[in-house]
């Protein structure tokens, strides 16, 4: 395949569906099994559109690992690879994937898998802020956080001791950037699916 940015990657971070382990603050307004539902439509949202512009590779870090029938189904039907995620929490595996990815390519982009906000175009932008020399790409969350963040070399500062899923990782995220002195390139605001209202606002755009 003839990929745009062929020394890129994109790393979409996915846990395996499983129900009552996915998605659970839609419940109980969702049943366990709806949640997991739910959790899958939107993977699969977010593949069709990593995939659908052959921007770079991409790669499905599943959590705990890659052998769940989904994430084979995954690999069947869209161009990419199945890695596992590893470390004892978020920031450690992100941690991770950036060292294991930046060893192979130049640029990596990490994402979850239930940004319905983030486009194509929103994917190409940041990988051609890292290509102009941005040490960080970053796209915050309405709630606080953030959706994808885009490195060119790892960054420990970014991600070790930090408190994870609560609404000032974007503003702790933003104050390490500048402390580390790295240059940012920061996206318009995002919104993902976590909550219930979330759900019912995704279910409209049909």
């Amino acid at each position: 395949m003839i990929y745009e940015f062929p020394d890129s990657a994109l790393l979409v971070f996915c846990k395996a569906p499983v129900a009552g382990q996915v998605k659970t603050r839609l419940q109980p307004e969702l049943s366990a099994e709806q949640a997991m539902q739910a959790h899958i439509n939107l993977t699969i949202m977010t593949l069709e559109r990593a995939c659908q512009t052959p921007l770079c590779p991409v790669v499905l870090y599943c959590a705990p690992d890659g052998e769940h029938a989904f994430f084979q189904q995954c690999a069947d039907t869209y161009p990419l690879t199945l890695t596992n995620q590893n470390g004892t929490d978020l920031g450690e595996r992100m941690h991770n994937a950036f060292i294991q990815t930046l060893s192979q390519y130049r640029h990596a982009l990490l994402m979850g898998c239930d940004c319905p906000s983030l486009t194509v175009d929103d994917l190409r932008h940041s990988l051609k802020a890292l290509q102009n020399g941005n040490d960080v790409v970053i796209a915050p969350a309405d709630d606080g956080g953030y959706v994808m963040i885009g490195l060119n070399r790892p960054q420990p500062v970014l991600f070790n001791n930090m408190i994870w899923g609560v609404d000032s990782v974007m503003n702790e995220t933003r104050q390490r950037i500048v402390k580390a002195e790295l240059t940012m390139m920061e996206l318009g605001n995002q919104w993902d699916v976590d909550t219930i209202d979330d759900w019912r606002r995704y279910i409209t755009l049909g």
